[in-house]
């Protein structure tokens, strides 16, 4: 007993009173929530490492920095409509008279020291944090990790995109140039273009006739408060269901459906995601300070009798705009009034298909398949060659569309009549996405089966060898039990079965119908797959492999 005291304290005496301190007050904490297993449990959570997850975190740093560069904004920008003559330091618009939100934005950029250079970090890291949500959006959907248990996980991340190009809009509009300005017209033509309530809509968003007098200043309060408060209480739900959930992680030799593999929270993971905020924080402030983005000093102030030419609106914003170009000029009268179907189509219908489908495509998956149980091992691509064919095919329609948003742009480069891109474009949007997702099945069905034959017969090893009866045979290096387990490890998917449309009494099968539409999209799904081998062919090939070598 004497020992042990004496020994406490010598090791007390060499303690720092800081350390000392800070230990009692955490005794104190833990005394009275029983915080230290809760701390231990969450601070050694595992995270996988991989590339591909890094998208996710490219999106939260570029919105930090997003929010941190609209703090610097809001102190100098007016959100007011209000006409006044600008006297400022850009010389060639001096004595214009322009509204207050011009006018400040135009300070900001030549007079408030660095303001160019924040206008510019907070433009390119809202394009950067919209691209990174998009990307991560897509390797959800190409690797399959939107199944259960993260169907809700997965509405708020299309939640968080759509607002997050909400709210890139809203910003966009704010300067009240003519870039902005056209923009803001086009959209008033698509909410005239809403059968019965349009008129209404316009007026009371825009306070009255288009361009109205309070579209900035209400344009101003959604931008900065409500929509980050929505976005930023979204982000807080996705991490806590991420975290909740547990990662996913790619297919191997120790990795299932009831493990993560990979490295701690604390101290590996946090200190990676600590330095990765920085080289995401320097990309964009490097790209703000040498990549000039909407200099809105060339176009002018908004002028609802001139149109901007020869400029296109942000990316996430321009498959809108090209849907808009190459939409025939389609109108039908519904009851006496004209339905504008070529305005309604591009800037509502199809924007609410796009959501609709991608907000019920985890459900309409599961009913395809019938899978209800819990995934947390990512699918590699090629082994669900349908559903990556029906993402490259969303993603060529996207891309045309987005090309199509600067047709007059390549009209003027190509020295050929704007309408011959607007009808090129057309028939690309009809023929390609089903071409790229035939070309993109046929690829994923020829890596399965190249997969198939590497497990079978082992990598090729460019030496040839001669047999006894003068045949010739290249022999094959046996793959690592790892690598073959990896390349083996996917589900092995077949067609539903509807069963018989009678029972052996031959009493009709209610559901037969029914099965039969779903054994019909389940064969569109999975009757080309090309399966991994079974056990009798990996013996087989292990004996002609021994054969070979022998």
């Amino acid at each position: 007993m004497s020992t042990t005291t004496r020994t406490h304290e010598k090791a007390g005496a060499s303690t720092h009173p800081a350390i000392e301190q800070a230990g009692k007050l955490v005794n104190f904490f833990d005394e009275r929530i029983r915080a230290s297993n809760w701390l231990k449990r969450n601070l050694r959570k595992v995270f996988p490492d991989h590339w591909s997850f890094l998208l996710g975190e490219i999106a939260m740093w570029s919105l930090l920095l997003v929010i941190l560069s609209g703090i610097f904004l809001t102190f100098w920008f007016k959100p007011s409509m209000a006409h006044v003559t600008y006297e400022g330091a850009y010389v060639p618009l001096r004595g214009l008279v322009v509204s207050e939100a011009y006018a400040s934005t135009l300070n900001l950029s030549f007079e408030v020291r660095g303001g160019l250079l924040m206008r510019q970090v907070h433009h390119w890291s809202t394009l950067v944090f919209i691209a990174a949500m998009a990307a991560h959006m897509l390797r959800h959907l190409f690797t399959g990790s939107f199944r259960k248990p993260r169907e809700l996980n997965w509405l708020v991340g299309l939640s968080l995109l759509v607002l997050g190009i909400t709210n890139g809009f809203f910003g966009y509009s704010l300067p009240d140039d003519l870039l902005s300005g056209t923009g803001l017209r086009i959209v008033e033509g698509g909410i005239l273009a809403v059968p019965v309530v349009g008129t209404y809509l316009s007026y009371f968003i825009f306070g009255g006739e288009f361009p109205g007098e309070d579209i900035i200043s209400r344009f101003y309060v959604f931008h900065i408060l409500l929509v980050p408060g929505v976005i930023l209480a979204l982000l807080a739900l996705h991490l806590v269901l991420l975290w909740y959930q547990k990662h996913t992680h790619w297919g191997g030799p120790g990795r299932s459906e009831k493990n993560v593999v990979g490295y701690p929270f604390f101290p590996m993971y946090m200190t990676k995601a600590g330095g990765f905020m920085f080289i995401v924080f320097g990309f964009i402030i490097v790209m703000a300070a040498t990549i000039q983005i909407n200099p809105l000093w060339l176009w002018g102030p908004y002028d609802p009798a001139s149109v901007s030419a020869g400029t296109q609106p942000d990316w996430y914003i321009g498959f809108l705009d090209g849907a808009l170009r190459i939409m025939p000029a389609w109108k039908i009268d519904v009851f006496g009034s004209e339905l504008a179907l070529s305005v309604l189509i591009p800037a509502a219908v199809l924007p609410g298909l796009i959501v609709t489908v991608l907000a019920l495509y985890p459900w309409i998956e599961r009913k395809i398949t019938g899978d209800t149980r819990e995934h947390h091992v990512l699918d590699r691509p090629r082994n669900v060659p349908v559903r990556s064919g029906l993402i490259v095919g969303f993603i060529v329609c996207y891309v045309l569309l987005w090309i199509a948003g600067g047709n007059d742009l390549f009209a003027s480069v190509l020295n050929i009549p704007v309408n011959w891109v607007s009808r090129f474009l057309q028939l690309s949007v009809i023929l390609g996405p089903p071409l790229a997702f035939w070309i993109t099945k046929r690829i994923c069905l020829g890596l399965q089966r190249r997969d198939r034959d590497r497990v079978l017969h082992g990598r090729e090893s460019g030496v040839i060898v001669v047999s006894p009866e003068g045949e010739f045979t290249e022999r094959h290096t046996a793959l690592s039990a790892a690598e073959a387990y990896t390349l083996t490890a996917h589900e092995h998917h077949v067609p539903f079965d509807p069963g018989p449309p009678t029972d052996k009494h031959g009493i009709p099968n209610p559901a037969y119908k029914k099965n039969l539409r779903r054994a019909r999209i389940s064969r569109f799904y999975f009757a080309d797959v090309i399966q991994k081998p079974t056990t009798a062919e990996l013996s087989a090939a292990h004996e002609r492999h021994q054969e070979i070598q022998g």
